[in-house]
C-alpha cells in the first residue's frame, strides 16, 4: 500500500513539473507588472507619497503635546536682598526661594497663523503626487522594454536550435547514404568521416545553444519575477514581422522621461519658492496649561496638611518673527535653489535631443532591418533551391559531398541571418515604440 501511494506521489511530482507555461509577450509583460520587484517597489513610492504629502499638510494643523517633570532640589539656591524692604534697613537678609520638590504637568499647543514656506509646501504637495506616479509609469515602461527584448532573445535562440535540430536531420540522412554508398564501396572512407565529423559539430552547436536558451529563459524569468524552475514556451505567432506604421514625427514632450524633468522642475520651483520665504516674517499661535505642585515632601499625592500645594497656571500669546538680517544666507539658498532649475532646465534640453534622436535612429533601423529581411527571405530561398539541386545532383553522382556540405552551410546561414534579421527588426521595433511614448500599447497586443 505504501508503495502505490509512493509512486502516486511521484507520478503527481512528475506532472507537475512537466506543465509548460505558454507565454505570449503580452502574458508575460502583464506578469512582470504584477510581480517584478522594480514595478513593485515603484507602486510602493507612489503609495510613499501620500504618507509625504500628509507630513507637509501637518504642519499647518495645530501641534498639541502634552509635558510633565519632577524635580528635586537637595540644595535650594538663596537670594541675597536688602532688609530695607522688611523694615531692617542697613542689613543683608540671604533668603531661599523655592521648594524641595517641585512637579508640573501640562498640555502646549502651537498653530502657525502665517508661514509662507508651510503654505508653499501645501501647493507642492499635489505636484510631488504626479511627480511619484509619472516615475511609477516610467519604471513600468524600463520593465516593459527590458523584457521584450529579452523574450524576443530567447525566441531567436529557439528557432535557432529548430533549425539545428532540422540540419541533424538531414545531415544524417546524408550519413547514411554516405554510409550506404561507403559499404557497397562506391565511396570513401573520407567522406563517410566528413560526415560523421559535421554531425558532431552540430550536436555540440546544438548543445551550446541550448545552453544559451537556458541563460537567456533564465534571464528572462528574473526580469519577470517569475521562479526560474517555470517552464515556458513562446506561441510562433510573437514573431511574425508586421511593418510599424512610422509618422513623420513623434511627440518628445509626451515621454515618459521628459514628462518626469517637467514635474521635477516644478518641484524645484516650489523648493525656491520655499526658501525666499525666509525673507517673510511668520506669525504663531501659542498656548498652554500647566499644573504645579510645590512642597518639602515629594509632591505626588500629597496635600496642604503634609505642606504641599498645588496651583494651575495657563498662558496664551502670538509668536512673531521678522528676519531682519540672515548675513546674505538666505539670499545663497535662493541662488542656489535658482542654479538647480537653470541646471534641469539644460538637462531638459539635451533630453529632448536625445529623445529625438532616438526616434530618428529607430525609424532609419526599422526601414534598414525591413530591406535585410526581405533580402535575407530571398536568399534562403535560393540556399534550398541550392540545397536541393546539389543534393540531388550528389545522388546522381554529379555533384561532390564537398558541394553538398557546403550547400547545407550556406542554407543553415541563410536561415540564420533570417532569423538574426527579424531579431533585429523586433528589437528595433520596441525601440520605436519606446521613441513615440506607446510601450504600454504592448500590453493590448
Amino acid at each position: 500500500m505504501k508503495r502505490i501511494i509512493l509512486i502516486f506521489l511521484c507520478s503527481i511530482g512528475l506532472s507537475v513539473s512537466a506543465q509548460v507555461k505558454t507565454l505570449t509577450l503580452k502574458d508575460a509583460l502583464t506578469y512582470a507588472l504584477q510581480n517584478k520587484a522594480d514595478a513593485k517597489k515603484s507602486k510602493l513610492e507612489v503609495e510613499n507619497s501620500e504618507y509625504k504629502i500628509q507630513e507637509v499638510r501637518s504642519r499647518a494643523l495645530p501641534q498639541i503635546s502634552a509635558n510633565g517633570n519632577l524635580t528635586y532640589n537637595p540644595i535650594i539656591q538663596t537670594t541675597v536682598i536688602d532688609g530695607a524692604g522688611f523694615g531692617a534697613p542697613g542689613t543683608t537678609i540671604q533668603a531661599a526661594f523655592g521648594q524641595k520638590w517641585t512637579s508640573t504637568a501640562g498640555l502646549s499647543l502651537t498653530q502657525a497663523i502665517f508661514d509662507q514656506s508651510v503654505f508653499t509646501g501645501l501647493k507642492a504637495a499635489r505636484t510631488t503626487r504626479e511627480f511619484y506616479q509619472i516615475n511609477n509609469q516610467l519604471t513600468e515602461e524600463q520593465v516593459i522594454e527590458r523584457v521584450a527584448n529579452n523574450y524576443y532573445s530567447v525566441f531567436v535562440q529557439k528557432e535557432r536550435l529548430v533549425l539545428l535540430d532540422s540540419n541533424y536531420v538531414n545531415t544524417t540522412k546524408v550519413r547514411d547514404i554516405v554510409k550506404g554508398q561507403f559499404d557497397n564501396g562506391l565511396a570513401k572512407k573520407i567522406d563517410l568521416d566528413r560526415i560523421v565529423v559535421k554531425m558532431s559539430n552540430i550536436d555540440t552547436e546544438r548543445q551550446q545553444i541550448k545552453n544559451q536558451i537556458t541563460l537567456q529563459e533564465n534571464a528572462l524569468k528574473f526580469y519577470m519575477g517569475m521562479p526560474i524552475e517555470t517552464q515556458i514556451d513562446m506561441p510562433k505567432e510573437e514573431f511574425e514581422v508586421i511593418p510599424a506604421s512610422l509618422t513623420e514625427q513623434a511627440n518628445v514632450e509626451n515621454r515618459t522621461e521628459y514628462l518626469l524633468l517637467k514635474k521635477q522642475e516644478e518641484l524645484l520651483v516650489y523648493n525656491k519658492k520655499a526658501v525666499e520665504a525666509g525673507y517673510y516674517p511668520t506669525l504663531s499661535l501659542t498656548a498652554g496649561y500647566n499644573y504645579i505642585g510645590q512642597g518639602p515632601e515629594f509632591p505626588w499625592f500629597a496635600k496642604p496638611k503634609d505642606g504641599v500645594y498645588w496651583s494651575d497656571y495657563s498662558a496664551i500669546g502670538l509668536n512673531l518673527h521678522v528676519p531682519i538680517f540672515t548675513g546674505f544666507g538666505t539670499r545663497a539658498k535662493v541662488r542656489q535653489a535658482d542654479v538647480q532649475i537653470r541646471s534641469l532646465q539644460e538637462d531638459m534640453k539635451d533630453t529632448k535631443l536625445s529623445l529625438d534622436l532616438d526616434y530618428r535612429n529607430a525609424i532609419a533601423q526599422i526601414d534598414d532591418n525591413l530591406v535585410t529581411i526581405e533580402n535575407q527571405k530571398e536568399n534562403m530561398r535560393l540556399a534550398k533551391e541550392i540545397l536541393d539541386n546539389t543534393k540531388n545532383n550528389y545522388l546522381q553522382g554529379l555533384a561532390s559531398l564537398t558541394d553538398l556540405l557546403d550547400s547545407e552551410n550556406a542554407s543553415l546561414e541563410a536561415q540564420n541571418n533570417y532569423t538574426r534579421a527579424v531579431l533585429n527588426y523586433k528589437i528595433a521595433e520596441v525601440a520605436l515604440i519606446k521613441s513615440k511614448g506607446e510601450l504600454k500599447t504592448l500590453l493590448n497586443n
